[in-house]
């Protein structure tokens, strides 16, 4: 495995009709797992008081229990949960989300930011299907992507956009990526609840983010700045700092004139380095193209004990099944007990699952036998 310390942002941009990078991406899981990512029922063991009382976990607890895997969806730039996608009318946000709804639905690299192929659905609540059509063979030409599908019409929140959702989730278990453009066309209207407070704004991202969770999906909500302005760029999303503060991050895209060319794209959330970067639109194929970042990615250092894994799970042994205790008596090096080899293994398996392609599960019963299956050849 090769040191993963620093690297620099992304420095080219390409089309579909264009000579696509090579880089190496953990796209294809197979389906059983994938669902396992798309819907997030965990076994995690939960302890209520009597009568009702405050659901507690013990840090005991909370160490043995094997969460499901947070994959990205474009390595070092969106993960799964709920985030806000900002900018001023017209900046070219909904440019942006079809490049990246076609990049993410075709397993192509975005800006050389490696991309985990999977369905994308995308409401363009705000567009109709003959502009979507003129404007997606402008930026791609007519290769399609059979796993992209569009909605110019969804229910707001109120009356069932979670319904729709779900029903589509089911029936695309590969699920990994829905934007919403525009927020304003899924909020609750109408009576005491369509308003601009701190509650009402927490209230409806809050409800986007617990249905993004539960199926391990990226929801990505388009949204507007305001007019006022701002030394801090997050400062700018319309409504109340209740929007930024239940999601999982947000993008803000601005420009210093309307009829720049270039923009600044700055990003913050819970999972990904803060970023700030600089892109421009080509006017002639419509889409955006990387200049150059602000800041660079740190990506955590070799794990010794992933390492370990990945060398010992050969081409002849793709899978391995056993005790925590026979796993180390045939790597002796290690020098862990089971209790703590086992435990290590439930925090890291993202990482495990993400940068080497070894699913991992510690499944329960008489003997607590782990699981490890590699998805993806060797790194």
């Amino acid at each position: 495995m090769t040191n993963k310390i620093k690297t620099t942002a992304p420095v080219s941009s390409v089309g579909a009709d264009g000579e696509q990078p090579q880089t190496k991406n953990h796209t294809e899981i197979i389906a059983n797992e994938t669902a396992k990512n798309n819907l997030q029922d965990t076994n995690c063991p939960e302890k209520s008081g009597q009568g009702g009382g405050l659901q507690t976990v013990s840090m005991t607890e909370l160490y043995d229990t094997v969460y499901p895997p947070r994959t990205p969806v474009v390595d070092g730039f969106l993960y799964g949960g709920t985030y806000l996608f900002v900018g001023a009318p017209k900046v070219g946000k909904s440019f942006f989300m079809g490049q990246l709804a076609y990049h993410v639905a075709m397993g192509l690299p975005l800006w050389n930011y490696p991309v985990r192929k999977g369905t994308v659905l995308y409401l363009a609540l705000e567009d109709d299907y003959a502009r979507l059509q003129r404007r997606l063979s402008v930026m791609f030409g007519v290769e399609c992507a059979d796993n992209l599908f569009f909605a110019t019409q969804a229910k707001t929140l109120n009356e069932g956009l979670d319904g729709e959702l779900e029903g589509f989730i089911k029936e695309h278990k590969d699920a990994r990526l829905i934007i919403i453009d525009t927020l304003q066309k899924v909020r609750e209207v109408g009576g005491d609840r369509y308003s601009y407070s701190y509650s009402s704004d927490y209230e409806i991202v809050t409800k986007l983010k617990a249905f993004s969770d539960k199926y391990g999906v990226c929801l990505l909500v388009v949204h507007h700045t305001r007019k006022l302005e701002s030394e801090d760029s997050f400062d700018m999303i319309s409504g109340t700092n209740g929007l930024l503060g239940a999601a999982d991050g947000a993008f803000i895209m601005h420009k210093k004139k309307r009829t720049d060319n270039t923009a600044v794209m700055d990003i913050v959330g819970r999972d990904q380095p803060d970023q700030e970067l600089t892109i421009e639109f080509d006017r002639e194929q419509c889409i955006w193209k990387f200049q150059k970042a602000e800041t660079e990615l740190w990506k955590q250092p070799p794990n010794p004990l992933l390492e370990a894994i990945n060398e010992f799970l050969t081409e002849e042994m793709q899978e391995w099944e056993g005790t925590a205790t026979e796993f180390l008596k045939q790597l002796s090096d290690l020098q862990l007990s089971a209790n703590v080899f086992s435990r290590r293994l439930n925090v890291v398996n993202s990482q495990l699952l993400n940068d080497y392609g070894i699913f991992y599960d510690n499944k329960r019963g008489h003997e607590r036998k782990i699981i490890l299956k590699r998805l993806e050849p060797k790194v």
